[in-house]
C-alpha cells in the first residue's frame, strides 16, 4: 500500500482566513451602519452586500465541485455564474448611483471587494478541510478493514 501525502493548511492560515473574512464583514458593517443619507439606499447596499457574499460562497462551492469533471447542468452552471455577475453588477451600480462623497464610495467599494474576495478565501479553506477529513476517515477505514482481516488469518 503507497502512502498517501496529505498537506493541511496551518492553525496560522485559518486563523488568518478566519480574521480576514470576519474583519470584511466588520469593515462592511461599520461602512454600512454609518452611511449617510436615506435608508433605502442603505438597505439596497446591505441586500447587495448579503447577495454578494452568498453568491461567491455559491460560485466558489460551484468551481470546486466542477474542477475534475462537470457534475452540473448547464442551466445550474448559468444560475451561478449569472447570479454572482448580476449580484455584483447591481451593488456596484447601486454603490456608484448613491449620493455620497467619493471618499466615502471608495471606502464602501474596497470593504464590498475585501469581503467578496474573503469569501472565496474561506469558502476553499472551509472546503480543504471537509476533504482532509473524508481522506483521513477513508484511510483509517482501509487500515481497520486491513487489520482486521490480518487477524483473521
Amino acid at each position: 500500500m503507497q502512502a498517501m501525502a496529505m498537506r493541511q493548511d496551518t492553525r496560522a492560515w485559518k486563523a488568518q482566513v478566519w480574521i480576514s473574512f470576519l474583519v470584511a464583514a466588520l469593515l462592511c458593517a461599520i461602512g454600512l451602519a454609518w452611511l449617510p443619507g436615506r435608508e433605502l439606499d442603505r438597505a439596497f447596499m446591505v441586500m447587495g452586500y448579503v447577495f454578494c457574499t452568498t453568491a461567491a460562497f455559491a460560485l466558489a462551492k460551484f468551481v470546486r465541485d466542477n474542477e475534475r469533471r462537470p457534475v452540473d447542468t448547464p442551466l445550474w452552471r448559468f444560475i451561478v455564474w449569472g447570479g454572482f455577475f448580476v449580484a455584483m453588477a447591481l451593488t456596484g451600480w447601486g454603490l456608484v448611483q448613491m449620493e455620497i462623497s467619493p471618499t466615502y464610495r471608495a471606502f464602501l467599494g474596497v470593504c464590498w471587494l475585501f469581503l467578496v474576495s474573503s469569501c472565496f478565501t474561506l469558502a476553499k479553506t472551509l472546503r480543504d478541510a471537509h476533504d482532509d477529513a473524508i481522506a483521513i476517515a477513508i484511510v483509517a477505514e482501509a487500515n481497520r478493514s486491513l487489520c482486521a482481516a490480518c487477524e483473521r488469518g
